[in-house]
């Protein structure tokens, strides 16, 4: 129910709490890290992504159940088969009843249980339908929709909790767009080649879902769905428009919005979903206004149907085979994957996704260095430094603003490796009822967030489970949380010299500073509150720059000829540049920053930017690739690396970079924000 805020991203395996730290000694035979595998062929002025990890490309292989290989989010894969120990463990042994061991063990070994649940068929979903078919006017619609949302199926109304943009210290109630079933509402408009296959391979899963229900002339009924989603789309904000933080708040009373939206009846849909409030805010006003007008104007047994095909899709992957080869279908054509994940592995991730913080404590527990931790808020604390002196030398920044630049970078709360108050879920786990194990899990959930309404944010709380390979920053709580799945190689690496250290966890931490300043960030105070504390010169030319990081990211290209949407991704693409350039003045204040002494070859600032190239070394399928240009609010991997350099004059000393060079850029275009 709750909004969630992952801004950022991010290997291998952790070195085990129950191993004991390497000696020094032992540290010294191991030797340094080796950066192998580079293309000389490929100057680091051309390609520097290319330059450190063309090899590494050419010979890398996306398994047939995976859309990409390598770092980046993908480095969750091997975090997988760590949990995928614990749970097969766990599953297996006898533990207390309601213990975490118990809890986590019994969802998945009731996951895994595959001959009963397809005995099962459309059994456990048949209440759902019935009440559907019951169905006979529009409010009955709504009164639906709103019963379903209390245990985690949302349709045409996605409700979610979080800080008042305006009072950051109360939760309130928002409501943002929703109601599609396409990866973006742009999908529902565009007419290339590889968007009309995505439509098609989408209607023909709605019909597959229709017909496994019993479902007569399934392909006209889903055309009929299909036609209702693409009308809510035409309401729907594009994702560059929602980049505008104040254009997503339209606090109103809910006596207000009672009278102008009757048809939607918010006071009783309130008063449904168990949330006492007089005011809410409609993030995105024009869907709702639409939704309000369509529940008159579109037939009852559409919306029947309507509901029947999201249902289900809300249920696809805990129902039948039949309905999850439908589910992989039409997901093969997005994203290129080839062949489906083993039953463990899907099960690892669902109770990831649903129990992570009860899997959580048992995978730092087995996993996690704590010297780890230790290190890792030792240098968030010195980039705090390091960024406070570099807001200190700006020259396009006034003193009255720096002052409360700095007042925000030291209220910045940090969280690192896992949380200091673990979560509970109250639910009763049984090892013979999958199903029924999904929804009381996403009914726990709602019940969870909805318990934080009108009160202060739960400050000990995470959005994100432990063992995740990611790192965000939340602008409402103005918080930076590094988890444990991410103080790990290539990131993180406790024995390494600096340089590796600097340019991984370093431009990692650096960037999620950098994104309390980006084009979002930046609209937020020290206290999470969207106000302007800056002057109105500077904010003028804080726009300025952000827009020539734009510019310069719209001209950048995937797969040949597909266009980077700068406007997108301006936020990241920010954090990235003033990610580096954080990370390295700190790195210049170690020993190894200051001495220049070669290490295998490289010196100090080559190792530095090497490891830069190589914690984002990626290799994805293309149509994964496509969408994600389309939909990500991240640069491809390539524009991680070699966007931000051709920005940093430290690189071209490094490298030598001369004009002439592909990616070289004149001192004045060179753009520095942060």
């Amino acid at each position: 129910m709750k909004k969630l805020l992952y801004l950022s991203l991010i290997t291998c395996f952790f070195i085990s709490c129950k191993e004991e730290k390497p000696s020094v000694e032992d540290t010294a035979q191991r030797g340094p890290v080796v950066f192998d595998g580079i293309t000389d062929s490929i100057q680091p002025g051309d390609n520097f992504f290319d330059h450190v990890n063309k090899q590494w490309m050419d010979n890398a292989v996306i398994a047939e159940d995976q859309v990409g290989v390598g770092a980046y989010r993908f480095l969750n894969i091997p975090q997988q088969e760590l949990l995928k120990n614990i749970l097969e463990e766990v599953s297996e042994g006898d533990y207390e009843k309601g213990s975490i061991e118990q809890q986590v063990g019994d969802f998945y070994a009731s996951g895994m249980d595959t001959v009963q649940i397809n005995e099962r068929g459309i059994t456990p979903i048949q209440p759902i339908l019935d009440r559907i078919e019951a169905i006979n006017d529009f409010p009955a619609v709504m009164q639906f929709v709103a019963e379903q949302i209390k245990v985690g199926d949302y349709s045409l109304i996605r409700p979610y909790i979080s800080p008042d943009q305006k009072n950051s210290k109360l939760n309130i109630l928002h409501f943002s767009q929703t109601g599609l079933g396409l990866p973006d509402r742009d999908y529902y408009f565009g007419e290339s080649p590889s968007v009309v296959e995505i439509q098609e391979a989408y209607k023909t899963y709605l019909a597959t879902l229709l017909e496994l229900v019993g479902e007569e002339n399934a392909q006209q009924k889903a055309a009929t769905v299909y036609a209702i989603e693409k009308q809510l789309a035409e309401a729907h904000k594009t994702r560059i428009e929602r980049r505008i933080v104040k254009e997503n708040y339209h606090k109103m009373v809910t006596s207000e919005i009672n009278l102008s939206q009757p048809n939607i009846s918010w006071k009783t849909l309130l008063y449904r979903l168990g949330a006492e409030v007089d005011s809410v805010n409609i993030a995105q006003p024009a869907y709702y206004e639409k939704l309000n007008n369509m529940l008159l104007s579109v037939p009852v047994e559409d919306w029947r149907l309507y509901l029947k095909a999201h249902s289900i899709a809300s249920h696809d992957g805990i129902l039948s085979t039949p309905f999850q080869d439908a589910a992989f279908a039409y997901s093969k054509v997005v994203s290129g994957q080839s062949e489906q994940q083993p039953r463990a592995k899907l099960m690892t991730r669902r109770v990831d996704q649903q129990m992570g913080f009860a899997l959580g404590q048992l995978y730092v527990k087995r996993y996690f260095n704590e010297d780890a931790k230790e290190r890792a808020l030792e240098l968030v604390n010195n980039f705090q430094k390091t960024l406070e002196t570099r807001i200190e030398q700006l020259d396009w920044m006034s003193d009255s603003t720096k002052v409360k630049a700095k007042e925000k970078l030291f209220a910045i709360k940090k969280k690192i490796g896992y949380p200091d108050v673990w979560r509970e879920y109250d639910v009763t786990i049984d090892r013979n009822k999958f199903f029924e194990n999904v929804v009381a899990l996403r009914e726990d959930d709602y019940q969870y967030e909805l318990a934080q309404l009108n009160k202060a944010p739960n400050r000990d709380e995470w959005h994100t489970t432990p063992s995740t390979v990611t790192a965000y920053y939340n602008p409402s709580l103005n918080e930076i949380v590094f988890p444990a799945g991410i103080l790990q190689e290539p990131y993180f690496d406790l024995y390494a010299d600096d340089a590796v250290n600097y340019g991984g966890i370093g431009m990692v931490i650096g960037h999620e500073y950098t994104h309390a300043f980006d084009d979002q960030g930046a609209q937020y105070d020290k206290d999470g509150n969207v106000s302007n504390w800056w002057t109105e010169e500077d904010y003028t030319k804080f726009k300025e720059k952000t827009q020539q990081i734009v510019d310069q990211y719209s001209g950048f290209t995937v797969l040949d000829s597909v266009p980077l949407k700068g406007a997108l991704t301006v936020g990241e693409n920010t954090a990235d540049n003033g990610g580096i350039a954080i990370a390295y003045d700190a790195f210049k204040r170690t020993e190894q920053g200051k001495n220049g002494e070669p290490i295998g070859g490289f010196t100090p600032d080559q190792r530095f930017f090497l490891s830069i190239a190589r914690i984002w070394r990626v290799k994805t399928r293309d149509e994964y690739l496509r969408n994600y240009v389309a939909t990500d609010s991240h640069s491809p991997p390539i524009w991680r690396v070699n966007g931000p350099l051709m920005n940093f004059t430290p690189f071209y000393t490094a490298f030598e970079v001369e004009e002439g060079q592909t990616n070289y850029r004149k001192e004045e275009e060179r753009i520095k924000i942060w």
